[in-house]
């Protein structure tokens, strides 16, 4: 599970080094050293832009998900659904800033996994080429930095321990889930045909995913000079 050749990019067009520690908990403290990041990123290498964004996994399975609706008075709302333990995992990178996102679908998690994840990522964001990236991650055993290889151009920001409301990719699960809230999905694969279409959608509607992850603290964009 979470190999390498297990990775699917999330394709727009085609379907409709070093960490951070000693955060203060809260906003405030991860600002000022998400702004110190950027300030030093961009002294390394002024001819290129520096952008700050989020990375977080979903995990969704055949297990239905389930959320309130609306129904007569007297009357209970059916969602069809079998409980079973398969799943499959989304991996978000989202820039707040401009709400660009790069999505992944895959079929588990591990540390290579994500190294290679981050490789396919830093590769297709031209992290290193065009523009250096500080990535914002939480603390899963899978992000830690023993043995972790961090590509040029990426610099990894760990958030403080249980915060996730400080976590912009965090806002973009309930986007994802849509085309499949209170609904049966009969096999793995068609859930990840759905969810895959969905990701590819979301891609383009920047402005819709700015209008969810895009922070008010967050880091502007510092352009080169």
């Amino acid at each position: 599970m979470g190999s390498a050749e297990s990775l699917r990019h999330v394709d727009p067009g085609s379907t409709p080094q070093k960490s951070e520690g000693g955060f203060a908990r809260g906003g405030g403290g991860v600002q000022k050293n998400l702004e110190d990041a950027v300030a030093e990123e961009a002294a390394k290498h002024p001819e290129r832009s520096v952008e700050v964004f989020a990375s977080d996994e979903h995990r969704l399975g055949l297990k239905p998900v389930t959320r309130r609706v609306w129904a007569p008075v007297g009357e209970r709302p059916i969602a069809h659904g079998h409980h079973r333990f398969d799943w499959l995992y989304v991996t978000a990178f989202v820039s707040p800033a401009s709400g660009e996102t790069f999505w992944y679908v895959h079929d588990g998690v591990s540390k290579p996994f994500f190294a290679a994840l981050l490789e396919t990522f830093a590769r297709e964001a031209k992290a290193g080429v065009d523009r250096t990236i500080v990535l914002v991650i939480d603390n899963a055993g899978w992000h830690g930095e023993a043995g972790l290889s961090v590509p040029d151009g990426v610099r990894l920001v760990f958030l403080p321990p249980y915060t996730p409301e400080l976590q912009p990719a965090e806002t973009l699960w309930a986007l994802v889930d849509e085309p499949i809230v209170n609904k049966h999905i009969g096999t793995i694969e068609e859930l990840d045909a759905i969810i895959g279409e969905r990701c590819a959608a979301l891609a383009s509607e920047r402005d819709i995913i700015k209008s969810r992850a895009g922070f008010h603290w967050w880091p502007k964009i510092a352009k080169p000079k």
